[in-house]
């Protein structure tokens, strides 16, 4: 048995079924399993853009263990590109496999014996200058797409680059391909995945220039015959063009939702950042996605407790996210990485104070969304309803990214629905009348 577990692209989970199949005895029969059922082996991939990210890696190995004490745990993934040897050393972990070398799993894994140390093979990032295809499913309702890795940019706190080498694409033909393949599995939503997917186009055939453009992909994706969506991840501000987003306005599949990195409201951080924006282009994306799709959804990340960070630029960051027209924030708390820039700046902002800044902005996204929601009430919109029964309801997005919840109907799993929205619950959750 097989366990692929914590964001495992699709493509790297086939090949490795495939593999297994293919090899020795030991391997035939093979079938992936839940993470929570007993496995022979378990490979976890893993994250490192947060402290957290980290230190959640040894409780996913401890959870496994307790489903079976004798099973071979991999470990693949960023964590395992920057601190090989630090995972090959927590009790349990028997292989820990570089970027390049995750995709060869099978050439590491001779047989199934525990290790009483992790074996590590791990490439200098400077290899990983190769792209491999792939797409995941989830729930069957939605997939993710992942048309770029890697990333040229050096934000200063920022590990991506260190861990995932520099910018490179997929072929536009094989994205294509992808796409109608989840199309063709009846997956009524595609998501568009990436390191830095506003760059992608660079390094699509091995070179250093763009072949493509991101609005040439999002053009050519657009007439993919069967997808009912597309929609657009997390997307760098300086990346996001004018002709992309009045492009989505008029489009038939992508749908009015971007997620845009802020960061900070600060020009002054934005610069110890190393971001490619100050605040005030921003702005002007904010503007031009709300002239062209007033009804838009705009997500939006920011870091607190930057080192460097004064009371007077948080301030500046929760005024200004304050006054934009945006729907909800994903809020970071600023942690030290090994060997970036920002570990070795001065200033450095206590933990009380930064869970305090993260506190004040968490209180201001529930307002915004709010807000959102409040403001979308009494219009009619188009719901995709997912997969899982919680607690006797089902939930769905509308396309505009607004969530809803119904009484739980297995009939209305992965199914499109025109609805509209009337009013919202005792949870923050929206209501709504079928058309």
């Amino acid at each position: 048995m097989l366990v692929l577990f914590q964001n495992m692209q699709k493509s790297f989970a086939d090949s490795l079924h495939a593999e297994l199949l293919d090899s020795e005895p030991a391997y035939l029969g093979a079938m992936d399993v839940d993470f929570s059922e007993e496995a022979d082996i378990y490979v976890i991939n893993t994250c490192s853009v947060t402290e957290n990210a980290d230190k959640r890696f040894k409780t996913i190995v401890k959870q496994a263990q307790k489903v079976n004490a004798d099973a071979f745990v991999a470990a693949v993934g960023c964590y395992a590109q920057l601190k090989p040897e630090e995972l090959a050393a927590v009790d349990g972990v028997d292989l820990v496999l570089g970027a390049t070398e995750k995709f060869k799993i099978t050439d590491y894994i001779n047989d199934l014996s525990k290790n009483d140390f992790g074996e590590v093979h791990s490439c200098e990032i400077e290899d990983a200058d190769f792209y491999v295809g792939s797409y995941s499913i989830g729930d069957r309702t939605r997939a993710f797409l992942k048309v770029q890795d890697g990333c040229d940019y050096k934000c200063t706190y920022c590990t991506i680059p260190l861990a995932r080498g520099i910018s490179r694409s997929d072929t536009l033909e094989n994205v294509l391909k992808n796409a109608k393949e989840i199309s063709e599995k009846g997956i009524k939503e595609i998501v568009l995945t990436g390191v830095n997917i506003g760059d992608y186009g660079k390094g699509e055939f091995g070179n250093k220039k763009h072949e493509h453009t991101f609005y040439e992909l999002v053009q050519a994706l657009d007439q993919v015959e069967g997808i009912e969506r597309l929609r657009i991840s997390s997307i760098e501000p300086n990346l996001l063009k004018n002709e992309t987003i009045e492009f989505v306005s008029t489009s038939k599949t992508f749908v009015p939702h971007f997620h845009v990195p802020l960061q900070s409201g600060s020009d002054e951080i934005l610069k110890l950042m190393r971001r490619r924006y100050m605040s005030d282009l921003y702005v002007d994306r904010v503007s031009k996605i709300k002239e062209v799709m007033p009804y838009a959804c705009i997500g939006v990340d920011v870091i607190v407790g930057f080192p460097g960070e004064t009371d007077d630029h948080f301030l500046d960051t929760y005024n200004f996210l304050a006054g934009l027209d945006i729907s909800y924030l994903h809020v970071f708390t600023y942690s030290e990485r090994d060997h970036t820039v920002a570990a070795e700046l001065d200033g450095v902002v206590s933990q009380d104070v930064r869970k305090k800044r993260s506190k004040m902005l968490r209180g201001l996204s529930v307002k915004k969304r709010r807000a959102f929601y409040e403001s979308q009430l009494g219009s009619k919109r188009t719901v995709l309803f997912e997969a899982e029964n919680k607690e006797g309801y089902i939930h769905g997005f509308t396309e505009n990214y607004v969530k809803v919840k119904a009484p739980w109907n297995p009939e209305l799993v992965n199914t499109l629905h025109e609805v509209e929205l009337t009013h919202i619950d005792e949870d923050g959750l929206v209501r709504f009348e079928f058309i």
